[in-house]
């Protein structure tokens, strides 16, 4: 699968990384393809990844995972022109100075979906650290990854690309979903950093 990756940050280096060693065809679009930690990452990632500005990465992507920050999203969209069809993951998260800036009545994902209306926008890999998406096994457990969009192909699509990478995936329904999904993140975030629990914790959904 062709796989557009907006941003290499450390979630975008995680999936592409794992992506690209699993065997997909990953383009990561930054501002600077030569720079130095791009340049990196692509060592680290293998033969199947390569680099490129913003505004080229998408082309002939199947699915595009936005990973940037949130400040960075709205820009990255625009300058990865037409997604018509293509699979767009949201994996970010709309916080500003530590904060939710969007819930309740709205969500980060339904802006995206408003920013690239012929996307086939679904939310995933936000719920979790990006230590998780480069190793997700917990002796042998899979740790969850929520899902929610609108388009169900591409909700399956984006749930093989999480199994893959040793999750086990969870459709949690429609894009509004993400107005709950959203603030999960800021619960990782705050048993991992400020209650001390460290990076290696991920949600798990039990059923009996």
């Amino acid at each position: 699968m062709k796989i557009a990756i907006l941003g290499a940050g450390n979630v975008g280096s995680a999936l592409g990384t794992r992506w690209a060693r699993l065997g997909h065809t990953v383009t990561f679009g930054v501002r600077d393809p030569h720079a130095g930690k791009v340049q990196a990452l692509l060592i680290a990632a293998g033969g199947n990844a390569s680099a490129t500005a913003v505004a080229g990465a998408a082309t002939g992507a199947e699915v595009v995972a936005l990973a940037t920050s949130w400040a960075g999203a709205a820009d990255a969209l625009s300058q990865a022109g037409d997604l018509s069809g293509k699979v767009l993951i949201d994996c970010t998260n709309p916080f500003v100075d530590g904060a939710l800036a969007l819930g309740h009545t709205s969500s980060g994902a339904e802006r995206v979906a408003g920013w690239a209306p012929e996307a086939r926008v679904v939310k995933a890999f936000n719920t979790t650290g990006s230590g998780n998406m480069l190793d997700a096994d917990y002796q042998g457990t899979r740790p969850t990854m929520f899902l929610c969009g609108d388009d169900a192909g591409a909700k399956t699509v984006t749930a093989g690309l999480a199994q893959e990478l040793g999750f086990e995936p969870c459709d949690c329904g429609p894009l509004t979903v993400a107005r709950y999904l959203e603030p999960m993140a800021g619960l990782w975030v705050q048993l991992a950093y400020r209650e001390g629990l460290g990076k290696d914790i991920a949600f798990k959904l039990l059923r009996r």
